[in-house]
């Protein structure tokens, strides 16, 4: 009884799976897409290789989204290592403080060359003159300290000199007088001799004159100043008067306790009156180090004691008096009622902070010029003292002790002469860029050699791979579905135009036409995503031509069978028939071989960027990552944790598109399988 039961249910559910063949569930089985799908599935290795895909999608576009770093963020990190600390230079070119900086001043660049002319010559004043006619008087103070006086002057008036008082032409004999005066009526015979006899100048009527010539035989003619001519705003004084014409052989006088100066220009004589001279600035090569706060050191307080250097040996700045000390290991400006405390030391050796901010102790300072000095007495280039240097704890910050004191620790401070600069180096800690970091909690892959983050770079990287990939391939589709339609269609003269242009495109050497585009890019300074989008089309430009010769061969042996001829019957026309009937047949061809093609434009991406003609720093491509270490042998040993696991991904993608590719290849025609 039991076994009849059995029997009984397995026989109905057959006859409920039984499906007529009329049935929609059974057509609905039977559809194109759900067979090519249920065929693709039954691939493994097609399955895997979309699984990959997808992982490396999700990678690529939807990790950079949770990953607290970008591509370009650049680490640093603070580490102890042999570092610049100091710098120290003989002062050869004197270094200049100008009383007045909101003036500026327009001979400070010529000043050295001034200075190096008057030591050559030995003299102690030197009178110069600027591009606009203002005068300048350099003097010489004490050894290696020069100031410059500003000369303010005031025109008095002039002796002599010509002025135009008549224009003459010679072929027309046309003689015009342009101040309103007349010479006589001999003037005019004179004139014409003078011009017959090329003279320059002549008297006539106890006056001089001055031919000036000019454009077809005109003539300027001058007449010389009787007496003296005083300046615009100069008052009449004829003691004065009298006096200059006495003194116009002398370059400087003195009357009425005034100083007056004269210069010759052009036959004629401008006397000044001179003012106290303004002191204008300071020049040296003796720096200022001080003992205490280098807070006082203002403009003023190193004018004051540079010239008190070389004059009275004191000084008061601030309301503060001080004395210049000589002794034994230098110059040193002290207060006045602090004799036995220098407030500062003049020194011609200038010790540094290697930034170039005077930060550094005095003791270090003499210290240093100490082991200086020992090195040009005994001509060597390297030497080395011990000192103790403030301490920076791991954030590069000074530390203190208990006290609040400013906490130090010993170092060896390493001498070296540089062509006279002498560079001090020594172990301290630093802030520096994280530069190829191992793999650690914060960088699950480490740092590059530009301090940024890879598993970042290899997510970016990715999404920039893939990019280029399918738009390339896109691209390549488009471009070839189009020419080739047309030219499997309707054949002819068409189809032999677009086959040879086929035939060239295949015949261009994509590598040196690629280096020569590349090289134009890295003249003309493209940016990096502009760059990137200039890469795509000229890719898929270049790779069009095997896409349109699949579609013309497919369209050839379509276009006469019996579907095509009766679309042709009933009237669609070309565009409906190409696009409508022939394409779509010609679709799992195209899907096929494009993604087949999509590793391989992933390979030529990745070499590309590789040799430098891709993509460019700072947007990250999985070939650039890779040619980040590939400078040495050396390097691709120790950096591996950079390029294998970059190299990984590269190889999974591939291989994941060339599985798909097969599996579609097997899904949409099971007999290429066998």
């Amino acid at each position: 009884m039991k076994k009849n039961t059995i029997q009984e249910r397995n026989t109905q559910k057959a006859q409920e799976r039984a499906v007529s063949l009329d049935s929609l569930e059974r057509v609905r089985i039977l559809s194109p897409g759900r067979l090519v799908f249920h065929r693709f599935l039954r691939n493994r290795l097609a399955i895997v290789g979309s699984v990959v895909l997808a992982a490396m999608f999700l990678f690529s576009f939807l990790c950079p989204l949770f990953y607290p770093y970008s591509q370009t963020r650049i680490f640093y990190k603070y580490d102890r290592l042999l570092a610049d600390y100091a710098v120290a230079s003989i002062r050869t070119d004197y270094a200049v403080t100008l009383s007045d900086p909101s003036k500026g001043l327009s001979v400070r660049n010529q000043l050295n060359s001034y200075i190096s002319q008057m030591e050559s010559s030995g003299e102690t004043r030197l009178s110069v003159e600027d591009q606009n006619g203002r005068r300048y008087e350099l003097r010489k103070e004490a050894a290696a300290i020069y100031s410059l006086y500003e000369q303010v002057r005031s025109p008095i008036g002039t002796v002599g000199g010509f002025s135009p008082f008549a224009a003459y032409n010679s072929f027309a004999e046309d003689l015009r007088y342009t101040t309103g005066e007349t010479a006589g009526e001999g003037f005019r015979e004179r004139l014409k001799e003078a011009v017959a006899a090329a003279e320059e100048d002549f008297v006539y009527g106890g006056a001089a004159y001055r031919l000036v010539p000019g454009r077809k035989g005109a003539y300027t003619v001058e007449r010389g100043a009787e007496g003296f001519t005083y300046a615009k705003d100069a008052a009449p004084d004829s003691a004065l008067e009298a006096v200059i014409l006495r003194n116009l052989d002398q370059e400087e006088f003195v009357y009425g306790g005034k100083r007056y100066t004269v210069t010759e220009e052009d036959g004629s004589f401008a006397v000044y009156e001179n003012a106290d001279s303004v002191l204008a600035a300071v020049m040296s090569t003796y720096v200022l180090d001080a003992y205490e706060d280098a807070g006082l050191f203002t403009d003023s307080f190193r004018i004051n004691a540079l010239l008190a250097v070389g004059g009275a040996g004191s000084f008061t700045d601030g309301g503060v008096s001080y004395s210049v000390v000589y002794g034994e290991d230098g110059i040193f400006l002290c207060r006045e009622q602090d004799r036995e405390h220098p407030v500062a030391l003049l020194s011609e050796v200038a010790v540094r902070a290697y930034s170039g901010e005077d930060s550094l102790d005095l003791a270090f300072k003499e210290k240093a010029r100490e082991v200086i000095a020992d090195m040009e007495a005994a001509g060597t280039y390297k030497s080395s003292f011990e000192w103790e240097i403030p301490q920076l704890n791991s954030e590069g910050k000074y530390t203190y002790d208990e006290n609040g004191d400013l906490a130090k620790e010993p170092t060896t401070v390493y001498v070296e002469n540089k062509n006279f600069t002498y560079n001090m180096t020594c172990t301290r800690v630093s802030y520096l860029i994280d530069i190829f970091a191992e793999p650690s909690k914060a960088h699950w892959f480490g740092t590059d050699g530009d301090g940024m983050d890879i598993l970042a770079r290899m997510m970016y990287g990715g999404r920039v791979s893939l990019l280029v990939c399918f738009v390339v391939i896109i691209l390549e589709t488009i471009l070839g579905v189009i020419l080739g339609g047309i030219a499997g269609f309707f054949g002819g003269w068409i189809d032999n135009l677009i086959m040879r242009l086929v035939d060239v495109f295949y015949c261009i050497p994509s590598l040196p036409i690629l280096i020569i585009i590349a090289a134009l890019f890295d003249a003309l300074k493209m940016e990096p995503y502009r760059r990137l989008v200039w890469l795509m089309v000229i890719l898929g430009i270049l790779g069009w031509a095997g896409v349109a010769r699949l579609v013309r061969g497919q369209i050839l042996s379509l276009r006469e069978q019996e579907f095509m001829l009766a679309a042709e019957s009933i009237g669609l026309n070309t565009r409906r028939r190409i696009f409508k009937h022939l394409i779509p047949n010609v679709m799992p061809q195209l899907i096929v071989t494009a993604s087949n093609g999509l590793g391989g434009i992933i390979i030529i991406e990745a070499t590309l960027s590789f040799l430098g003609l891709g993509v460019k720093h700072p947007l990250a491509t999985w070939g650039t990552m890779i040619n980040s270490v590939t400078s040495s042998s050396e390097s691709m040993i120790r950096y591996t944790y950079i390029w294998i696991p970059v190299g990984i991904l590269i190889c999974l993608t591939v291989v994941a598109f060339n599985f798909v590719g097969d599996g579609l290849r097997d899904a949409f025609d099971p007999k290429m399988k066998r």
